[in-house]
């Protein structure tokens, strides 16, 4: 967060980047969004006094049957975020969006499964925050014409995928890019990736292994579908 605040950059949410793109206003100088997935409990722990130091915004995505609290499924990776901290969060200036309820590859589901994810997710967080969320994440970074359908048609008004690519308003609403920092990531690699600069280069294999993944799932998919049973 201090190289993004040393080299001038302005954070925005996914919500008012999104909007601003639709209506026409101009964005603020050096736009970047700094984005959360899933809901782990250092986002509350380690995130947010840095992000409060700086002022910063950003967007956690929470996978609602994960999160501690009435709807725990117990599929949480890790140590998750309770609801009092995700309403800290959102308190903060931290907008909170969906990223389904159990984290399954929304791809692989058949119509009714995905939509049940999407609205329950929705419903939750309306009902824990109070307000609606208009952002969503796809788990994993997956999705499709199907998926990014349903996701419009459940009301969420923008989506991110992943791609490690930087986002650009000719991607449309339902599929902007996002670039992924990992625990591996240093202060000097940060810097070149929101600089714009080696963004491809340092995601080259992942892309190509994206890519080569989507036609496995498009095929995993289709079996699905030829073994349904009628009716």
């Amino acid at each position: 967060m201090a190289v993004l605040a040393d080299r001038g950059l302005t954070p925005v949410t996914t919500a008012d980047l999104a909007a601003r793109w639709r209506s026409g206003r101009p964005l603020p100088a050096r736009p970047v969004l700094v984005t959360f997935d899933d809901g782990y409990e250092g986002v509350h722990r380690h995130a947010l006094p840095v992000l409060a130091k700086h002022g910063f915004p950003a967007t956690l995505f929470v996978s609602t049957g994960w999160l501690r609290g009435p709807y725990d499924t117990g599929g949480g990776p890790d140590t998750m975020l309770d609801w009092d901290q995700v309403r800290e969060l959102a308190g903060a200036g931290v907008e909170i969006g969906g990223h389904s309820h159990s984290h399954p590859q929304l791809d692989q589901l058949d119509d009714r499964r995905l939509r049940s994810e999407l609205i329950l997710c929705k419903e939750i967080v309306s009902d824990q925050l109070g307000s609606v969320p208009s952002s969503f994440a796809y788990p994993y970074g997956y999705s499709s014409r199907r998926v990014r359908e349903a996701v419009r048609e459940t009301g969420y008004a923008q989506a991110l995928a992943v791609g490690n690519g930087l986002a650009r308003r000719a991607q449309g609403p339902y599929a902007l890019r996002r670039v992924t920092v990992r625990r591996s990531t240093d202060a000097a690699e940060f810097e070149r990736l929101v600089r714009g600069r080696a963004v491809a280069r340092t995601f080259a294999r992942d892309r190509v292994l994206t890519k080569g993944y989507a036609v496995v799932r498009r095929a995993r998919q289709a079996r699905r579908l030829v073994r349904r049973p009628p009716g």
